[in-house]
């Protein structure tokens, strides 16, 4: 049976992996690295256990998805005496088990001391490792995963493909460290791989950041979908052809290894899941231990949900539910994959066709499901992205959020179980209630935008346009140093210090009775059937999902913070522009209900076209 190396024990020397250190070895001493020689050193006499979320063996996964029969660790050590064991887990492990019949003792010495330590897997192991008990300081290179295979590994080429709009100080990183560990590294990989580097805001030197296997591809601003888009094309007529793609985010930090498992794990699945799709982990970039999402669904009121709830890669158990989780049977009817780490066979492309024209958000989720494949997600298949909180933006989530899913669920019949018209409703009341007009308003834009039909999302540029249009007519937010000027001159804020502000008083409410619920509810907080002008002001979060109902009841103004970016706004309850905003959604429901068949039409008519390769073509001035 042939012998193929997997996963190379991963031990990295960055601030992620200092702060983090439980993602790759547990121990009560410290790992150091030779930064000379490139080798690590265990620091002392003890404990140093690698059943961790990178160097752990996702053994189940392996056995259900590839070829894979037989497991061995090899691994090179000098220094002190040690001894080195086989660990496993079960579905219910808190703590690894070392399996005492693998253990190899090494006596001391000066020379390196090759190690390979056959695995013995029950039909109960979940995730194997290993851990290694020192004497004194130990030094350790070259360790890697080697499985023997039922049948010859796969041919494949691999295409990684990231959109960016001015974000150097992460791409610019990102395609170093590819240059650097893949391209170069020697490896099988670095024959078979490219990397299109699509820059939307033609910000990036191509004459610097170009080179082989690395392709830096300035174009228009045509958003994400347009980024990814073109990528996949470039995957498409490559030659040779690329076999799959990786689509990455641009706002991500990345670890090589990750890539190179995904490689591995393509070349050695098995025929019946070929076709599979498979799904990175997005960590929390700020908290890097915290796994915020791997695969997610469409609700039934049309909100964007994660699987499984955040998790902790540094906990054992929480990496032992993260392997054997698998969807319910709602979650599958509107299952999708993030594109801030998605490997897509190119065979599917060219069955299902390419992205729709949308720009940003939700090209991601309607492809997922329009694609409708096995998704696989594994232990160590990861990026580090900025949290959403962080970066919310009332262009994306009022505009995008609101016309996108739409154009998807008329398009191609995108999660039919999803309420898009519930999910638009309640946008724009919970933006009414919070005397968030600017960004109502927004929601309208995107319904309207939506109604106009496909021959609208279809023109050349269209997509950039409206979302530009988006962002100049968001509620303008100020810093935090112009908004005290402004409250200082406003008596309704009369005492509003921002010095004074904290977390905990911008994210705390206040509890309502019952009566108060139920008017708050029919008079959309004193707007409507019973108005009140309002008395004094209440400080709440920015971000639009966020609905504190005890602290903005009865408040003349509020002001809204997100300090994340410092920056704030004023809002004053003005009952006048919440009747015309809402004579204005009353007018484009009766519309919508008027023309929905006719719209529905349309949109399915359009599929082929916007999903083809000559549309993009042209859409992308590819021609």
């Amino acid at each position: 049976m042939p012998s193929f190396t997997f996963a190379n024990i991963l031990l990295e020397s960055n601030p992620r992996s200092e702060n983090y250190p439980g993602l790759y070895c547990r121990a009560d001493r410290a790992l150091s690295l030779n930064p000379q020689d490139g080798f690590w050193m265990l620091t002392g006499a003890g404990t140093f256990d690698f059943t961790t979320y990178f160097n752990s063996l996702s053994v189940m996964k392996l056995l259900k998805y590839t070829t894979a029969t037989h497991f061995r660790l090899h691994i090179e050590l000098r220094g002190s005496a040690c001894t080195i064991m086989q660990t496993t887990t079960d579905q219910f492990s808190k703590e690894s088990v070392p399996v005492e019949e693998t253990a190899v003792h090494l006596d001391a010495g000066d020379d390196w001391q090759s190690v390979d330590v056959d695995f013995r897997i029950t039909d109960t192991t979940v995730l194997a490792g290993f851990v290694i008990e020192t004497e004194g300081a130990v030094e350790l290179r070259n360790g890697y995963y080697e499985l023997e295979l039922s049948d010859d590994p796969h041919d494949v080429e691999l295409v990684l493909a990231t959109t960016t709009f001015k974000k150097e100080g992460f791409v610019t990183g990102n395609i170093e460290l590819v240059r650097r560990n893949i391209v170069e590294s020697g490896e099988d990989i670095a024959d078979h791989f490219n990397m299109y580097v699509m820059d939307n805001g033609r910000t990036l030197d191509k004459e610097t950041l170009d080179s082989d296997r690395i392709t830096i591809v300035p174009e228009g601003n045509v958003g994400g979908a347009g980024g990814f888009t073109r990528g996949m094309i470039m995957a498409l007529e490559q030659n040779p052809p690329a076999t799959h793609v990786i689509l990455m985010d641009d706002d991500v930090a990345i670890s090589p290894e990750s890539i190179k498992r995904t490689y591995n794990l393509l070349r050695i699945l098995k025929p019946e899941h070929e076709y599979s799709m498979i799904s990175g982990a997005m960590l929390n970039y700020r908290i890097g231990e915290d796994q915020c999402e791997d695969t997610g669904y469409m609700g039934p009121r049309g909100d964007f949900l994660p699987c499984k709830p955040m998790l902790r890669m540094t906990l054992l158990d929480d990496l032992i539910y993260n392997e054997m989780f698998e969807p319910s049977e709602d979650m599958r009817t509107a299952l999708y994959a993030g594109w801030w780490y998605c490997c897509i066979p190119t065979d599917m492309i060219r069955k299902n066709g390419l992205p729709l024209p949308v720009f940003v958000r939700s090209d991601d989720t309607e492809y997922g499901w329009r694609c409708k494949p096995e998704f696989i997600t594994m232990n160590s298949l990861c990026i580090w992205h900025m949290p959403f909180q962080e970066k919310y933006d009332a262009a994306v989530e009022r505009y995008q959020t609101t016309r996108n899913p739409l154009i998807s669920q008329f398009t191609t019949g995108f999660a039919p179980e999803s309420d898009f018209i519930y999910a638009m409703h309640n946008k724009l009341r919970l933006e009414l209630k919070k005397f968030g007009y600017t960004n109502a308003e927004l929601v309208l834009d995107g319904f309207e935008d939506f109604l106009k039909g496909p021959r609208f999302i279809e023109q050349k540029g269209m997509a950039e346009r409206t979302f530009l249009a988006a962002n100049r007519n968001k509620e303008k937010l100020m810093t935090f140093e112009e908004l005290q000027k402004v409250a200082e001159n406003d008596p309704v804020l009369k005492g509003f210090d921002i010095r004074k502000i904290d977390r905990q008083l911008i994210d705390e409410d206040s509890p309502r009775t019952y009566t108060e619920r139920l008017v708050d509810y029919v008079t959309d907080n004193g707007q409507r059937y019973i108005r009140t002008s309002g008395d004094g002001y209440a400080v709440i979060p920015l971000m639009g999902w966020v609905y504190p109902a005890g602290e903005i009841r009865g408040k003349q103004k509020l002001v809204v913070l997100d300090w994340y970016a410092r920056k704030g706004a004023i809002r004053t309850k003005d009952a006048e522009r919440y009747r015309a905003i809402r004579k204005r959604y009353l007018r484009d429901m009766r519309y919508y209900r008027a023309h929905a068949a006719r719209l529905r039409e349309e949109y399915a008519a359009a599929r082929d076209k916007l999903t083809s390769i000559e549309f993009w073509k042209d859409y992308l001035d590819m021609n």
